[in-house]
Protein backbone atom coordinates (compact mmCIF):
# COMPACT_ATOMS: atom_id res chain seq x y z
CA UNK A 1 0.00 0.00 0.00
CA UNK A 2 0.72 3.66 -0.86
CA UNK A 3 -0.16 6.77 -0.32
CA UNK A 4 -0.19 9.39 -2.41
CA UNK A 5 -1.60 13.58 -2.50
CA UNK A 6 -4.27 13.82 -5.19
CA UNK A 7 -3.15 17.51 -6.56
CA UNK A 8 -6.07 19.84 -7.66
CA UNK A 9 -5.46 19.87 -11.56
CA UNK A 10 -4.52 22.97 -14.59
CA UNK A 11 -7.93 24.23 -14.40
CA UNK A 12 -7.16 26.66 -17.62
CA UNK A 13 -5.69 29.43 -18.79
CA UNK A 14 -4.27 31.62 -15.84
CA UNK A 15 -6.36 29.85 -13.42
CA UNK A 16 -4.52 29.81 -10.19
CA UNK A 17 -6.78 28.37 -8.00
CA UNK A 18 -10.34 26.89 -7.26
CA UNK A 19 -13.27 26.98 -4.60
CA UNK A 20 -14.53 23.58 -3.09
CA UNK A 21 -18.08 23.29 -3.73
CA UNK A 22 -19.31 19.83 -3.08
CA UNK A 23 -17.22 16.69 -2.64
CA UNK A 24 -18.95 13.72 -4.14
CA UNK A 25 -16.81 11.16 -2.78
CA UNK A 26 -16.43 10.47 1.20
CA UNK A 27 -13.34 9.29 2.85
CA UNK A 28 -13.44 5.64 3.17
CA UNK A 29 -15.01 5.33 -0.50
CA UNK A 30 -13.15 4.00 -3.15
CA UNK A 31 -12.48 5.52 -6.37
CA UNK A 32 -11.06 4.12 -9.76
CA UNK A 33 -8.65 7.20 -11.80
CA UNK A 34 -11.15 9.26 -13.75
CA UNK A 35 -14.03 9.00 -11.61
CA UNK A 36 -15.11 12.72 -10.61
CA UNK A 37 -14.02 13.80 -7.17
CA UNK A 38 -15.62 17.08 -6.10
CA UNK A 39 -17.32 19.96 -7.78
CA UNK A 40 -15.13 23.13 -7.85
CA UNK A 41 -16.21 27.05 -9.17
CA UNK A 42 -12.95 29.18 -10.54
CA UNK A 43 -13.86 32.71 -11.44
CA UNK A 44 -14.93 31.10 -14.98
CA UNK A 45 -16.67 28.08 -14.15
CA UNK A 46 -18.11 25.46 -12.21
CA UNK A 47 -16.78 22.23 -12.78
CA UNK A 48 -16.16 18.50 -11.60
CA UNK A 49 -12.82 17.43 -10.94
CA UNK A 50 -11.77 13.75 -11.76
CA UNK A 51 -9.93 11.35 -9.56
CA UNK A 52 -6.02 10.92 -10.68
CA UNK A 53 -5.71 7.50 -9.66
CA UNK A 54 -7.47 4.46 -7.94
CA UNK A 55 -7.39 4.13 -4.42
CA UNK A 56 -9.23 4.94 -1.03
CA UNK A 57 -9.86 8.14 0.14
CA UNK A 58 -7.97 8.48 3.61
CA UNK A 59 -7.96 12.38 3.56
CA UNK A 60 -9.60 15.21 2.70
CA UNK A 61 -7.42 18.10 2.69
CA UNK A 62 -9.57 21.24 1.80
CA UNK A 63 -13.10 21.46 2.79
CA UNK A 64 -16.31 22.85 1.21
CA UNK A 65 -16.25 26.66 0.52
CA UNK A 66 -12.17 26.36 1.47
CA UNK A 67 -10.20 27.90 -1.49
CA UNK A 68 -7.83 24.93 -3.30
CA UNK A 69 -4.92 26.06 -5.39
CA UNK A 70 -3.46 24.43 -8.66
CA UNK A 71 -0.90 21.99 -8.03
CA UNK A 72 -1.36 21.77 -4.51
CA UNK A 73 -3.03 18.17 -2.68
CA UNK A 74 -6.93 18.06 -2.40
CA UNK A 75 -6.96 14.56 -0.65
CA UNK A 76 -5.17 11.96 0.04
CA UNK A 77 -5.70 8.47 -1.14
CA UNK A 78 -4.62 4.73 -0.20
CA UNK A 79 -3.47 3.07 -3.33
CA UNK A 80 -1.57 -0.64 -4.22
CA UNK A 81 2.29 -0.51 -6.11
CA UNK A 82 4.90 1.92 -6.02
CA UNK A 83 4.07 5.35 -7.00
CA UNK A 84 5.63 8.49 -8.57
CA UNK A 85 6.81 11.05 -5.40
CA UNK A 86 5.24 14.34 -5.24
CA UNK A 87 7.70 16.28 -6.55
CA UNK A 88 7.20 14.09 -10.11
CA UNK A 89 3.33 14.45 -9.78
CA UNK A 90 3.62 18.43 -9.04
CA UNK A 91 6.31 19.17 -11.11
CA UNK A 92 4.27 18.89 -15.13
CA UNK A 93 1.82 21.69 -13.37
CA UNK A 94 4.34 23.80 -11.50
CA UNK A 95 5.81 23.86 -14.52
CA UNK A 96 2.69 24.98 -16.93
CA UNK A 97 2.23 27.68 -14.29
CA UNK A 98 5.67 28.77 -14.55
CA UNK A 99 5.40 28.98 -18.15
CA UNK A 100 2.03 30.48 -18.14
CA UNK A 101 3.92 33.63 -15.80
CA UNK A 102 7.18 34.20 -17.58
CA UNK A 103 4.30 34.83 -20.86
CA UNK A 104 2.62 37.57 -18.60
CA UNK A 105 5.90 38.98 -17.63
CA UNK A 106 6.93 39.03 -20.95
CA UNK A 107 4.04 41.16 -22.41
CA UNK A 108 3.75 43.20 -19.40
CA UNK A 109 6.95 43.77 -17.64
CA UNK A 110 5.13 42.99 -14.31
CA UNK A 111 7.78 40.78 -12.09
CA UNK A 112 5.04 37.70 -11.04
CA UNK A 113 7.68 35.61 -9.38
CA UNK A 114 7.90 38.21 -6.53
CA UNK A 115 11.49 39.32 -6.63
CA UNK A 116 12.08 41.34 -3.37
CA UNK A 117 8.93 41.04 -2.04
CA UNK A 118 9.13 37.19 -0.98
CA UNK A 119 11.78 38.51 0.90
CA UNK A 120 9.99 40.49 3.05
CA UNK A 121 7.57 37.18 3.88
CA UNK A 122 9.21 33.85 1.95
CA UNK A 123 5.88 31.91 3.40
CA UNK A 124 3.06 34.58 2.21
CA UNK A 125 1.06 34.16 -1.44
CA UNK A 126 0.86 36.81 -3.41
CA UNK A 127 -1.35 36.61 -6.57
CA UNK A 128 0.19 37.77 -10.07
CA UNK A 129 -3.53 40.49 -10.21
CA UNK A 130 -1.75 41.69 -6.68
CA UNK A 131 1.55 41.46 -7.64
CA UNK A 132 0.22 43.57 -10.71
CA UNK A 133 -1.88 46.08 -8.67
CA UNK A 134 1.49 46.66 -6.68
CA UNK A 135 3.45 47.15 -9.90
CA UNK A 136 0.91 49.76 -11.14
CA UNK A 137 0.47 51.67 -7.88
CA UNK A 138 4.47 52.08 -6.38
CA UNK A 139 3.50 49.79 -3.09
CA UNK A 140 6.76 48.11 -2.27
CA UNK A 141 7.46 44.55 -0.05
CA UNK A 142 7.18 46.28 3.39
CA UNK A 143 4.25 47.70 2.45
CA UNK A 144 2.30 45.03 0.70
CA UNK A 145 3.75 42.55 3.84
CA UNK A 146 1.49 44.93 6.27
CA UNK A 147 -1.85 44.83 3.97
CA UNK A 148 -3.88 42.22 5.75
CA UNK A 149 -5.00 39.92 4.03
CA UNK A 150 -8.73 38.38 4.10
CA UNK A 151 -8.24 35.07 1.90
CA UNK A 152 -7.77 31.81 2.50
CA UNK A 153 -4.48 31.40 5.51
CA UNK A 154 -4.19 35.11 5.23
CA UNK A 155 -3.95 35.41 1.41
CA UNK A 156 -4.05 39.33 0.32
CA UNK A 157 -6.70 39.30 -2.72
CA UNK A 158 -7.97 41.93 -5.16
CA UNK A 159 -10.60 43.51 -2.49
CA UNK A 160 -8.29 43.77 0.01
CA UNK A 161 -6.02 45.82 -2.44
CA UNK A 162 -8.58 47.85 -3.48
CA UNK A 163 -9.72 48.60 0.12
CA UNK A 164 -6.36 49.65 1.05
CA UNK A 165 -5.57 51.95 -1.98
CA UNK A 166 -8.77 53.55 -0.86
CA UNK A 167 -7.63 54.73 2.63
CA UNK A 168 -3.48 54.59 1.45
CA UNK A 169 -1.97 58.07 2.07
CA UNK A 170 -5.35 59.46 4.23
CA UNK A 171 -5.00 59.96 8.32
CA UNK A 172 -6.92 56.77 10.24
CA UNK A 173 -10.77 57.40 10.45
CA UNK A 174 -12.81 55.97 13.24
CA UNK A 175 -14.93 53.74 11.94
CA UNK A 176 -18.15 55.31 10.87
CA UNK A 177 -21.17 53.82 12.82
CA UNK A 178 -24.27 51.93 11.44
CA UNK A 179 -27.32 53.66 10.32
CA UNK A 180 -30.58 52.67 11.34
CA UNK A 181 -33.06 52.15 8.88
CA UNK A 182 -36.76 52.38 10.22
CA UNK A 183 -39.64 50.72 7.97
CA UNK A 184 -43.16 49.79 9.57
CA UNK A 185 -42.54 46.09 9.94
CA UNK A 186 -38.32 46.03 10.90
CA UNK A 187 -35.41 47.87 12.21
CA UNK A 188 -32.38 47.04 9.87
CA UNK A 189 -28.65 48.13 10.41
CA UNK A 190 -26.29 48.71 7.42
CA UNK A 191 -22.88 50.38 7.47
CA UNK A 192 -22.59 54.08 6.04
CA UNK A 193 -20.23 53.31 3.29
CA UNK A 194 -17.98 50.68 2.56
CA UNK A 195 -13.91 51.14 0.97
CA UNK A 196 -16.08 50.67 -2.75
CA UNK A 197 -19.37 52.66 -1.75
CA UNK A 198 -20.20 56.47 -1.91
CA UNK A 199 -18.95 58.67 1.19
CA UNK A 200 -22.36 59.67 1.73
CA UNK A 201 -24.78 57.07 1.89
CA UNK A 202 -28.24 56.57 -0.05
CA UNK A 203 -30.83 55.80 2.41
CA UNK A 204 -32.99 52.70 1.73
CA UNK A 205 -36.16 51.56 2.68
CA UNK A 206 -37.00 48.05 3.17
CA UNK A 207 -40.92 47.13 3.20
CA UNK A 208 -42.41 44.26 4.34
CA UNK A 209 -43.71 43.60 1.01
CA UNK A 210 -39.71 43.81 -0.37
CA UNK A 211 -37.78 40.30 -0.61
CA UNK A 212 -34.22 40.54 0.00
CA UNK A 213 -31.98 38.08 -2.24
CA UNK A 214 -28.46 37.49 -1.31
CA UNK A 215 -26.53 37.62 -5.13
CA UNK A 216 -25.09 34.08 -5.99
CA UNK A 217 -21.37 33.61 -6.76
CA UNK A 218 -22.00 33.98 -10.39
CA UNK A 219 -23.92 37.13 -9.76
CA UNK A 220 -20.90 38.31 -7.64
CA UNK A 221 -18.43 38.04 -10.32
CA UNK A 222 -20.64 38.85 -12.90
CA UNK A 223 -20.94 42.59 -10.99
CA UNK A 224 -17.25 42.59 -10.10
CA UNK A 225 -16.48 42.04 -13.72
CA UNK A 226 -19.08 44.72 -15.16
CA UNK A 227 -17.86 47.61 -12.94
CA UNK A 228 -14.59 46.98 -13.73
CA UNK A 229 -14.81 47.19 -17.63
CA UNK A 230 -16.67 50.28 -17.29
CA UNK A 231 -13.54 51.33 -15.19
CA UNK A 232 -10.45 50.37 -17.26
CA UNK A 233 -12.13 51.16 -20.48
CA UNK A 234 -13.98 54.34 -21.55
CA UNK A 235 -16.81 52.86 -23.95
CA UNK A 236 -18.22 54.54 -27.26
CA UNK A 237 -20.71 52.75 -29.30
CA UNK A 238 -21.71 52.80 -33.14
CA UNK A 239 -24.83 52.22 -34.67
CA UNK A 240 -25.74 50.57 -37.95
CA UNK A 241 -29.22 49.17 -39.49
CA UNK A 242 -28.81 46.22 -41.75
CA UNK A 243 -31.09 44.91 -44.47
CA UNK A 244 -31.41 41.37 -43.39
CA UNK A 245 -34.19 40.45 -45.93
CA UNK A 246 -31.84 37.74 -48.17
CA UNK A 247 -30.37 35.74 -45.08
CA UNK A 248 -34.50 35.54 -43.46
CA UNK A 249 -35.86 34.69 -46.99
CA UNK A 250 -32.60 32.21 -47.60
CA UNK A 251 -33.13 30.66 -44.00
CA UNK A 252 -36.52 30.36 -43.99
CA UNK A 253 -36.08 27.85 -47.44
CA UNK A 254 -33.32 25.72 -45.94
CA UNK A 255 -34.07 25.47 -42.54
CA UNK A 256 -36.18 22.15 -43.07
CA UNK A 257 -33.99 20.25 -45.63
CA UNK A 258 -30.88 21.72 -43.18
CA UNK A 259 -32.39 19.69 -39.98
CA UNK A 260 -33.06 16.78 -41.73
CA UNK A 261 -29.64 16.88 -43.54
CA UNK A 262 -27.70 17.58 -40.11
CA UNK A 263 -29.67 17.19 -37.92
CA UNK A 264 -29.21 20.84 -36.33
CA UNK A 265 -31.75 23.58 -35.83
CA UNK A 266 -30.51 26.32 -38.16
CA UNK A 267 -30.36 29.87 -36.94
CA UNK A 268 -29.37 33.32 -37.66
CA UNK A 269 -26.26 33.07 -34.98
CA UNK A 270 -24.02 31.63 -37.16
CA UNK A 271 -24.39 33.66 -39.91
CA UNK A 272 -24.18 36.43 -37.76
CA UNK A 273 -20.89 34.73 -36.11
CA UNK A 274 -19.37 34.37 -40.17
CA UNK A 275 -20.11 38.56 -40.90
CA UNK A 276 -18.11 39.12 -38.10
CA UNK A 277 -15.30 36.68 -38.90
CA UNK A 278 -14.79 37.74 -42.29
CA UNK A 279 -14.93 41.35 -40.79
CA UNK A 280 -12.46 40.84 -38.38
CA UNK A 281 -10.30 39.48 -41.57
CA UNK A 282 -10.34 42.47 -43.13
CA UNK A 283 -10.10 45.17 -39.73
CA UNK A 284 -7.71 42.53 -37.67
CA UNK A 285 -6.73 45.55 -35.30
CA UNK A 286 -10.08 45.35 -33.80
CA UNK A 287 -9.21 41.58 -32.62
CA UNK A 288 -6.78 42.90 -29.51
CA UNK A 289 -6.56 42.75 -25.95
CA UNK A 290 -5.15 45.34 -23.48
CA UNK A 291 -2.26 44.71 -21.41
CA UNK A 292 -1.05 47.49 -19.23
CA UNK A 293 0.19 50.20 -21.87
CA UNK A 294 0.32 47.30 -24.19
CA UNK A 295 -1.87 46.31 -27.17
CA UNK A 296 -1.54 42.87 -28.08
CA UNK A 297 -3.01 41.72 -31.32
CA UNK A 298 -4.29 38.58 -31.80
CA UNK A 299 -3.78 35.84 -34.64
CA UNK A 300 -6.28 33.19 -33.86
CA UNK A 301 -10.23 34.40 -34.04
CA UNK A 302 -12.06 33.18 -31.03
CA UNK A 303 -15.65 34.13 -30.95
CA UNK A 304 -17.10 34.84 -27.53
CA UNK A 305 -21.12 33.90 -27.21
CA UNK A 306 -22.62 35.51 -24.72
CA UNK A 307 -25.88 32.48 -23.63
CA UNK A 308 -28.24 33.72 -21.10
CA UNK A 309 -28.40 30.21 -18.64
CA UNK A 310 -32.15 29.64 -16.68
CA UNK A 311 -30.70 31.06 -13.67
CA UNK A 312 -30.75 34.51 -15.37
CA UNK A 313 -26.95 34.61 -15.42
CA UNK A 314 -24.35 35.42 -18.47
CA UNK A 315 -21.86 33.09 -19.77
CA UNK A 316 -19.37 33.19 -22.84
CA UNK A 317 -18.09 30.17 -24.40
CA UNK A 318 -15.65 30.36 -27.18
CA UNK A 319 -15.44 29.49 -30.46
CA UNK A 320 -12.00 29.01 -31.14
CA UNK A 321 -10.17 29.42 -34.26
CA UNK A 322 -14.36 30.65 -35.48
CA UNK A 323 -12.30 31.34 -38.83
CA UNK A 324 -12.20 27.66 -39.87
CA UNK A 325 -15.74 26.53 -39.76
CA UNK A 326 -17.59 27.10 -42.47
CA UNK A 327 -21.57 27.69 -42.07
CA UNK A 328 -22.41 23.94 -41.41
CA UNK A 329 -19.48 23.50 -38.88
CA UNK A 330 -20.64 27.10 -36.83
CA UNK A 331 -24.07 25.97 -36.40
CA UNK A 332 -22.96 22.67 -35.29
CA UNK A 333 -20.30 24.18 -32.39
CA UNK A 334 -23.01 27.18 -31.87
CA UNK A 335 -26.00 24.39 -30.97
CA UNK A 336 -23.30 22.38 -29.08
CA UNK A 337 -21.74 25.26 -26.44
CA UNK A 338 -25.38 27.12 -26.41
CA UNK A 339 -26.98 23.47 -25.17
CA UNK A 340 -23.81 22.77 -22.92
CA UNK A 341 -23.48 25.76 -21.56
CA UNK A 342 -27.21 25.55 -20.15
CA UNK A 343 -27.12 22.34 -18.76
CA UNK A 344 -23.78 23.46 -16.91
CA UNK A 345 -21.79 21.02 -18.78
CA UNK A 346 -19.09 23.40 -20.13
CA UNK A 347 -15.36 22.42 -19.81
CA UNK A 348 -12.78 25.12 -18.73
CA UNK A 349 -11.02 25.65 -22.24
CA UNK A 350 -14.92 25.93 -23.30
CA UNK A 351 -14.72 29.96 -21.87
CA UNK A 352 -10.89 30.39 -22.41
CA UNK A 353 -8.77 32.81 -25.10
CA UNK A 354 -11.87 34.45 -26.64
CA UNK A 355 -10.29 37.37 -28.21
CA UNK A 356 -13.88 39.49 -29.61
CA UNK A 357 -17.48 38.74 -28.34
CA UNK A 358 -20.74 38.60 -29.71
CA UNK A 359 -24.12 39.27 -27.87
CA UNK A 360 -27.42 38.32 -29.55
CA UNK A 361 -29.66 40.74 -27.96
CA UNK A 362 -32.59 40.15 -30.49
CA UNK A 363 -33.66 37.07 -29.09
CA UNK A 364 -35.17 38.69 -26.06
CA UNK A 365 -37.10 40.87 -28.21
CA UNK A 366 -34.76 43.99 -27.64
CA UNK A 367 -34.07 46.10 -31.17
CA UNK A 368 -30.56 47.44 -29.92
CA UNK A 369 -28.39 47.67 -26.44
CA UNK A 370 -25.19 48.78 -25.44
CA UNK A 371 -23.04 45.80 -23.90
CA UNK A 372 -20.00 45.88 -22.28
CA UNK A 373 -16.41 44.53 -23.05
CA UNK A 374 -15.32 41.46 -21.87
CA UNK A 375 -12.30 42.70 -20.77
CA UNK A 376 -9.16 42.56 -22.03
CA UNK A 377 -10.93 42.50 -25.37
CA UNK A 378 -10.87 46.07 -27.02
CA UNK A 379 -14.80 45.25 -28.35
CA UNK A 380 -18.15 43.85 -28.41
CA UNK A 381 -20.90 43.58 -30.59
CA UNK A 382 -24.48 43.13 -29.99
CA UNK A 383 -27.49 42.11 -32.92
CA UNK A 384 -30.99 43.13 -32.45
CA UNK A 385 -34.14 41.62 -32.62
CA UNK A 386 -34.88 41.47 -37.08
CA UNK A 387 -38.19 43.63 -37.75
CA UNK A 388 -40.53 43.76 -40.35
CA UNK A 389 -40.08 47.71 -41.71
CA UNK A 390 -41.29 49.92 -44.77
CA UNK A 391 -38.28 50.88 -46.56
CA UNK A 392 -36.77 52.80 -50.07
CA UNK A 393 -36.02 50.10 -52.21
CA UNK A 394 -33.51 51.63 -54.71
CA UNK A 395 -33.86 50.21 -58.13
CA UNK A 396 -33.02 50.61 -61.74
CA UNK A 397 -36.47 52.07 -62.81
CA UNK A 398 -36.35 54.40 -59.07
CA UNK A 399 -37.18 54.43 -55.58
CA UNK A 400 -40.11 52.18 -54.06
CA UNK A 401 -41.65 51.51 -51.03
CA UNK A 402 -41.14 48.09 -49.80
CA UNK A 403 -41.25 45.84 -47.03
CA UNK A 404 -38.15 44.66 -45.45
CA UNK A 405 -36.64 42.95 -42.49
CA UNK A 406 -34.47 45.05 -40.80
CA UNK A 407 -31.73 44.67 -37.86
CA UNK A 408 -29.74 47.63 -35.78
CA UNK A 409 -26.29 46.34 -34.79
CA UNK A 410 -24.77 48.26 -32.05
CA UNK A 411 -20.58 48.13 -31.50
CA UNK A 412 -19.18 49.06 -28.38
CA UNK A 413 -15.66 49.64 -28.16
CA UNK A 414 -12.43 50.76 -26.27
CA UNK A 415 -11.35 54.26 -26.77
CA UNK A 416 -8.32 54.26 -25.33
CA UNK A 417 -7.27 51.94 -28.69
CA UNK A 418 -9.89 51.73 -31.11
CA UNK A 419 -11.10 55.32 -32.55
CA UNK A 420 -14.35 56.12 -33.85
CA UNK A 421 -12.99 55.10 -37.49
CA UNK A 422 -12.07 51.76 -37.14
CA UNK A 423 -14.91 50.86 -34.30
CA UNK A 424 -17.52 52.56 -37.18
CA UNK A 425 -16.36 50.66 -39.94
CA UNK A 426 -15.54 47.74 -38.68
CA UNK A 427 -19.38 47.38 -37.75
CA UNK A 428 -20.40 48.76 -40.89
CA UNK A 429 -18.39 46.04 -42.71
CA UNK A 430 -20.24 43.46 -41.12
CA UNK A 431 -23.29 45.12 -42.09
CA UNK A 432 -22.24 44.90 -45.59
CA UNK A 433 -21.20 41.25 -45.57
CA UNK A 434 -24.75 40.33 -44.46
CA UNK A 435 -26.48 42.68 -47.05
CA UNK A 436 -24.45 41.05 -49.54
CA UNK A 437 -25.91 37.71 -48.32
CA UNK A 438 -26.74 35.25 -51.81
CA UNK A 439 -30.45 34.28 -51.65
CA UNK A 440 -28.97 31.15 -53.75
CA UNK A 441 -26.12 30.26 -51.94
CA UNK A 442 -25.86 26.27 -51.31
CA UNK A 443 -25.72 24.74 -48.05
Amino acid sequence: MALIEVVLPRMGESIMEATVLTWLKKVGDRIEADDYLLEVATDKIDTEVPASDSGIIKEILVQEGEVALVGKPICILETDGVVASDDELIAPVVETLEQELATIEALTGIDLNLGSLTNADENRFYSPLVMSICKEEGIGAEELSKIKGTGMDGRVTKHDMMAYLEIRGKAPVATPPATVIATPEKTVEAPLATSVAPSIATPVTISGDDEIVQMDRMRKMIAERMVDSKRIAPHVTSFVETDMTNIALWRQSKKASFSKQYNENLTFTPILVEAVVKAIQEFPAINASVVGDKIIYKRNINIGLAVALPSGNLIVPVIHNADQYNLVGLTKKINDLSKRARENKLKPEDLEGGTYTISNIGTFGNIMGTPIIMQPQVAIIAFGAIQKKPAVIETPQGDMIGVRHKMFISHSYDHRVVDGSLGGQFVKRVSDHLEAFALDRAL
